[in-house]
């Protein structure tokens, strides 16, 4: 989803390539030495993934890797013979689980017989999420979207797509190694920390380069969209939204002002901390309009008008709904609103008089 509609104006942040032509199959753009930006074709509203290409001694470390489709894979192919001069893949690093960005990992391990890397929440979640291909939908799932307020018929369309994860994911690897918080790697010759969020996912690791001042953020930053921070049926008491809000104020504590951020979708850019007080502050801003709502009672896909500032139709249904139910539970959490289920097992949120 993109941000949410807030009354104040969008950060200046300052984008460095904004008119230097952009990767394209095979091509790519080198933004510091030794580090080469390369774009994954999407076929969805974001239609490239930023992935990025580490010198690593005789070969490429590969930080994200494209949803599993043809289309990606020949694009990697093409990138494999131009931009990177058939030099072999040396590791892949994957920021997080989502599809998009660990999808063609099995496939490039397998290739190069090279080792991935991820955090022990991204990998274990993403082979979770694998193994529901082929499941029923299960009635925990229902009984959580029947809770945020859909039809029948919606739920329906839940039961028929369940299952869907795994086809945009490459068969995973048995095993690999795990990035921690902190954790220092040499990637060619330079260090590399991992500073970890979450929110957006369970445990998304980001890389910092402090002798080339880059930033590689993955989702957990982006300067034109707002990451998407979603409840789900999994863990529907949680809180992702003050997860995602935490991390955001730990990565402006732990990276400086200047670097320059590498992040997976729009254009690298520089204003990291302007773009982090930026999306907390319209977050917290659409908590504060959303409890405004909240006077009366009203369900999960009732307050779509008070975070979203286009339509919601059925195509993006469950992504708006995962997101309200996150502001939902932090202003629950936060004390702010009660919520009480009624008799037919629907959820209604009302602010505290």
């Amino acid at each position: 989803m993109s941000d949410p509609p807030i009354d104040e104006p969008k950060p200046v942040l300052t984008y460095p390539f904004e008119t230097t032509p952009h990767p394209g199959d095979g091509s790519a753009v080198e933004v510091a030495p030794g580090v080469l930006w390369l774009r994954k074709p999407l076929d969805m509203s974001l239609k490239f993934i930023n992935v990025y290409a580490i010198e690593d001694g005789e070969g490429w470390a590969i930080i994200d890797t494209g949803i599993q489709t043809k289309a990606t894979a020949d694009s990697w192919r093409l990138a494999f013979a131009r931009a990177l001069g058939g030099r072999p893949v040396t590791r892949v690093f994957v920021t997080h689980m989502h599809p998009d960005h660990c999808g063609m990992a099995g496939w490039l391990v397998r290739k190069f017989e090279a080792r991935l890397w991820m955090s022990r929440l991204e990998y274990i979640s993403c082979r979770m999420l694998c193994a529901d291909t082929g499941r029923e939908a299960p009635e925990d799932g229902v009984r959580f979207y029947r809770a945020a307020g859909w039809s029948e018929e919606a739920i329906e369309v839940y039961r028929t797509r369940f299952g869907g994860f795994g086809k945009g994911v490459y068969a995973m690897p048995d095993s690999y190694t795990r990035l921690s918080a902190g954790d220092t790697i040499r990637i060619g010759a330079h260090n590399w920390r991992v500073v970890i969020g979450s929110g957006h996912s369970p445990e998304h690791a980001c890389l910092s380069c402090e002798a080339l001042n880059l930033f590689i953020s993955g989702d957990q930053v982006l300067p034109r969209i707002s990451s998407n921070v979603s409840l789900f049926p999994t863990e529907p008491d949680a809180d992702p939204m003050r997860d995602w809000l935490t991390s955001l104020a730990h990565v402006k504590g732990q990276i400086s002002a200047d670097v320059l951020v590498l992040p997976s979708h729009n254009d690298p850019f520089y204003g990291l901390h302007t773009r982090i007080d930026h999306l907390i502050r319209g977050h917290e801003r659409a908590l504060t309009r959303l409890e405004r709502v909240l006077a009366e009672p009203k369900r999960a896909v009732d307050v779509f008008g008070a975070l979203f500032a286009r339509p919601i139709g059925p195509d993006v249904i469950g992504m708006a709904t995962g997101e309200s139910l996150a502001h939902l539970n932090c202003l629950w959490r936060r004390g702010k609103i009660e919520r009480r289920r009624d008799a037919s097992g629907v959820d209604w949120y009302q602010a505290h008089p």
